[in-house]
């Protein structure tokens, strides 16, 4: 197949799935100077164009006898003859491939009415090159075909010459990157999106159905873009009228201990609704920790309260968890006693966690909360507001007549506040109510 003599013409090129033959300083030639100006940097750099031609003419020159990108250094130009050759010599250094559309296609069933079955071979064989068709003279339609299926752009056999060959080879590899780009931009998207509606479902719904206490969370995990982390919360109502409320915190900020952390928390309601409280279930949620944590320093602290049908009494378990703060009409803010704090699960095999009893009263409100409000830093010093520092936050929220979610927002944005930005930590609360 001989190779008739070129001329000078623009690149003909397909754009939103229609064939466009563009003239002389017209849109196409415009993109292809930005693209060609963008190049410049890659080839300045150092990095040599590879055109991988595939044209079944064995007694045929190349297209051209010369190819520069540029900075005037020659486009290397490997040559197949079939699609055999052709994967042989697709290395990773490869960057185009020019492809004559006349080139037989390997025999496979519905091949044979395929027009553009050579061209669909070569997507296969290679998904993450650039690809040029080189269709004949006039056959616009069959190019932009080519294009809708997956080339980059097509070519007229008998309208090309070394300059314009040069410029869309360029083009090409550069859109073929962009294309790309843009994929993978597209993919994490929806990554994304699926991961932001996994850890949605893997927040917690409180089961308070038939209880008159009111219920109020926030939550902010450390991890940048995430919306779960190593921290957890529950809250559940038994049979018995008993509403059973705990918090809890996996040491770390990664998508592992966030997963333990669900883990620990599925277990818990699990557990609970099954009837066991206190020592026994947290032994039980040890034995959980230590068959799924992938490295035995890893620990979690946990804080569990079941309070009773009249909500007037509490049983306090903390398992190296902070004491939970309550709230009573006449009196000031104050910690519940935690004397008897046992260890963090997973520190002490054999561990036992003594249940504390403790008298609410008939109005009250009881806050759990992680380490991660307390441990914010106060101004520009090393100071951390710690415990004593948020019991005063949250009186004099109270005081301003602030309650459930609206405590909860106040506590935490005083919270980041204080401490100059975003917390580092994982934030979880959750406030209890009950009124006369």
């Amino acid at each position: 197949m001989p190779v008739p003599v070129p001329r000078q013409r623009a690149i003909p090129a397909v754009e939103s799935g229609q064939a466009q033959a563009a003239s002389t300083g017209g849109p196409l030639m415009e993109e292809a100077n930005r693209t060609e100006a963008a190049t410049n940097t890659n080839t300045a750099a150092g990095t040599t164009l590879t055109l991988l031609l595939i044209e079944d003419d064995p007694a045929a020159s190349p297209i051209v006898p010369e190819l520069l990108d540029p900075a005037g250094k020659p486009i290397r130009v490997r040559t197949a003859r079939n699609l055999t050759e052709a994967g042989r010599l697709l290395t990773d250094d490869v960057h185009c491939i020019l492809l004559d559309l006349a080139l037989p296609a390997p025999g496979r069933a519905g091949d044979a009415d395929d027009e553009l079955a050579v061209l669909k071979h070569v997507l296969e064989l290679a998904p993450r090159h650039a690809v040029l068709a080189l269709t004949a003279s006039g056959d616009a339609e069959r190019g932009a075909e080519a294009v809708r299926v997956g080339a980059q752009d097509y070519l007229f056999r008998d309208e090309l010459d070394g300059r314009l060959l040069s410029r869309a080879i360029r083009y090409a590899v550069e859109r073929k990157r962009s294309d790309t780009a843009e994929r993978r931009l597209a993919e994490g998207r929806v990554r994304a999106q699926e991961n932001r509606r996994l850890e949605r479902g893997l927040l917690p719904t409180p089961l308070l159905e038939g209880s008159s206490l009111r219920f109020a969370a926030r939550y902010r995990p450390g991890r940048s873009r995430a919306l779960l982390g190593g921290d957890f919360y529950d809250t559940v109502r038994t049979p018995d009228g008993t509403v059973h409320a705990m918090i809890g915190d996996v040491c770390g900020h990664g998508p592992d201990e966030a997963a333990l952390g669900v883990e620990l928390r599925i277990a818990w309601r699990a557990l609970t609704l099954a009837g066991l409280c206190g020592d026994e279930l947290l032994g039980t949620l040890q034995e959980v920790l230590e068959h799924e944590r992938s490295d035995e320093e890893i620990f979690a602290t946990l804080c569990t309260v079941d309070i009773s049908p009249d909500g007037r009494r509490a049983g306090l378990c903390l398992a190296g968890h902070p004491s939970p703060l309550i709230a009573r009409p006449g009196r000031p803010a104050e910690l519940l006693p935690y004397d008897n704090n046992g260890p963090a699960l997973g520190l002490v095999p054999g561990a036992r966690w003594p249940r504390m009893q403790v008298e609410l009263g008939a109005e009250w409100s009881l806050m759990l909360y992680t380490d991660g409000l307390i441990e914010g830093r106060v101004g520009a010093g090393g100071e951390r507001l710690g415990q004593d520092g948020m019991v005063e936050m949250v009186r004099r929220q109270l005081a301003a007549g602030l309650r459930g979610e609206d405590l909860l927002r106040s506590a935490v944005h005083e919270v980041r506040e204080l401490n100059g930005g975003e917390l580092t930590d994982d934030v979880a609360v959750v406030l209890l109510d009950r009124m006369p």
